[in-house]
C-alpha cells in the first residue's frame, strides 16, 4: 500500500469518526486580519539566537521558558511510538541507537541537540527523535505573489501531525494541538545584526519558514513519494549520508546564501533525505519560484511568469502537474481565493483571508506566517479551526 493510499484509508477513518463529508468548503475568507475570532488563538513570541555564540549555549533561554511544553510534545511522541509497536523495541531504539546517531549529524546542529537535551532534561534520543520527525509529517499551504507594483510576498499554513493521533472527543490531531505552545519567532543573529528569521518549534533545530532580510524568502513542504523521508532516514543510521536534512538544507541556505539565485541553486543542486518542495521567493520582479525535488535531484521548477498571467505560484503536497488527491484539495480552494483576490489587491492581509479560509485552514494547521522580503517582515498566527473543519 502506497503513502497516498494510507492518506485516503486514514482520510476515510477520520471522516467517519467526525461525520464530515469531504471536502468541506467555504467561500473564500475577507476582513480576516488583524487576526481575530475563533480562528485566531494567539500571536507567537520572538527570540533571538545569537550565531556568534557556542553552540551550546544558543538555546539555553528559549528551552528554558519552553521546557515544560517541550516534554508534553515528546511524551505525546513517545505515546505515539509505543502505540506504533506496544512491545516498546521502537522506544528501546530510539533510546539506544539515536543518542549516537546525533554525532552523526553536521554541525552545528548535532552540538545544539545535545544542548537543548541538556537543559530540558530529556533522553538524548529523544530530543533527536523530535528533531527527525518534521522531515516526514510536514502537510502545508505556501504561496509567493506579486502584486501590481512589483512587491513580493510569501505566506504558509505550516499543517502538521497527520497520521499522529486523532482526538475523537475534541476533534483534533493530538500532536497538532500539542506543538502550538511550541511556536516562536526567532532572530538569528551575527555581529549583533539579523542575519535571517524564522518561524520555528522550540527545540527544533532545523527550519521550516524563513526570511533573509531584502534578499529572499523560503518555506518547505513535504512530497508524497514511497522514496521518502523514511528512507532517506533509515540510509544515514546505516551509515549512508551523502544526502542532506531538509531542515538543515533550510537552516544553511538562509544563513549562507546571499540572493536568491543562490540560494535557488543550492536547493535545486543538493541531494536531500527526503523528497520536497521548496517555495522561495526573491527581492525582484518575477522571483518566485517551486522546486519540486526527489531526494537526488530537482525534478521541476515552476517560475512566476507576469507575462503568462502568473502573478503567484501556490503549492500544497502534490506536483503542480497533477491533480490532486479527492480528500486533500486545499489547492483548488487556495487557487480560487487569489484569483478571486486578485493581482491588484493582494497584500499581506488578503493573503492570510485565503490561508483562513478552509479547507486551506483545517485541523493539523499550527500556525500562519506571512511574510513580506522587503524590510524583512515576519509575523505569525497561532491558528484554530471550528467545525465543521476537515481534518487535513
Amino acid at each position: 500500500m502506497g503513502l497516498c493510499d494510507l492518506i485516503v484509508v486514514a482520510a476515510l477513518i477520520s471522516v467517519t469518526s467526525t461525520q464530515f463529508i469531504p471536502p468541506y468548503t467555504e467561500e473564500c475568507r475577507t476582513e480576516m486580519y488583524p487576526p481575530a475570532g475563533p480562528t485566531f488563538r494567539s500571536a507567537v513570541s520572538w527570540y533571538t539566537v545569537d550565531l556568534d555564540s557556542p553552540p551550546s549555549d544558543r538555546w539555553t533561554a528559549l528551552i528554558t521558558d519552553k521546557k515544560n511544553d517541550l516534554l508534553v510534545v515528546i511524551k505525546a511522541i513517545r505515546d505515539f511510538a509505543n502505540a506504533l509497536v506496544p512491545s516498546g523495541r521502537l522506544v528501546e531504539l530510539v533510546d539506544i541507537s539515536l543518542p549516537l546517531m546525533v554525532e552523526t549529524l553536521p554541525k552545528p546542529y548535532g552540538e545544539e541537540i545535545k544542548a537543548i537535551a541538556a537543559v530540558a532534561g530529556l533522553p538524548l534520543g529523544e530530543v533527536v527523535l523530535y528533531n527527525i520527525f518534521y522531515e516526514v509529517f510536514t502537510v502545508c499551504t505556501s504561496v509567493v505573489a506579486e502584486d501590481d507594483e512589483g512587491n513580493l510576498f510569501h505566506a504558509r499554513n505550516l499543517d502538521f501531525g497527520i497520521f499522529m493521533g486523532w482526538d475523537v472527543k475534541n476533534k483534533s490531531w493530538i500532536i497538532s494541538e500539542k506543538l502550538k505552545p511550541l511556536v516562536i519567532n526567532l532572530n538569528f543573529k551575527r555581529n549583533n545584526q539579523t542575519l535571517f528569521k524564522s518561524t520555528n518549534f522550540a527545540g527544533y533545530v532545523g527550519l521550516l519558514t524563513g526570511v533573509k532580510p531584502n534578499l529572499f524568502t523560503l518555506t518547505m513542504n513535504e512530497r508524497f513519494n514511497l522514496d521518502g523521508g523514511f528512507v532517506g532516514i533509515l540510509e544515514w543510521i546505516f551509515g549512508k549520508r551523502d544526502g542532506m536534512w531538509m531542515g538543515f538544507l533550510m537552516r544553511s541556505v538562509l544563513e549562507n546564501a546571499n540572493s536568491y539565485k543562490e540560494a535557488q541553486t543550492l536547493l535545486v543542486q543538493t541531494k536531500l533525505l527526503a523528497p520536497a518542495y521548496f517555495i522561495l521567493g526573491g527581492n525582484q520582479t518575477g522571483q518566485g519560484c517551486i522546486i519540486t525535488r526527489s531526494r537526488l535531484h530537482s525534478i521541476d521548477v515552476l517560475e512566476l511568469d507576469l507575462k503568462l498571467g502568473r502573478w503567484y505560484v501556490l503549492e500544497t503536497n502534490y506536483d503542480h502537474w497533477n491533480e490532486p488527491l479527492f480528500l486533500d484539495d486545499r489547492r483548488t480552494s487556495a487557487m480560487k481565493c487569489m484569483n478571486q483576490t486578485t493581482q491588484t489587491n493582494i497584500t499581506p492581509k488578503t493573503m492570510y483571508d485565503v490561508l483562513s479560509t478552509k479547507p486551506v485552514l483545517n485541523k493539523l494547521t499550527v500556525y500562519t506566517t506571512l511574510m513580506q522580503v522587503s524590510g524583512g517582515k515576519l509575523e505569525s498566527f497561532i491558528r484554530d479551526c471550528p467545525n465543521p473543519c476537515m481534518p487535513w
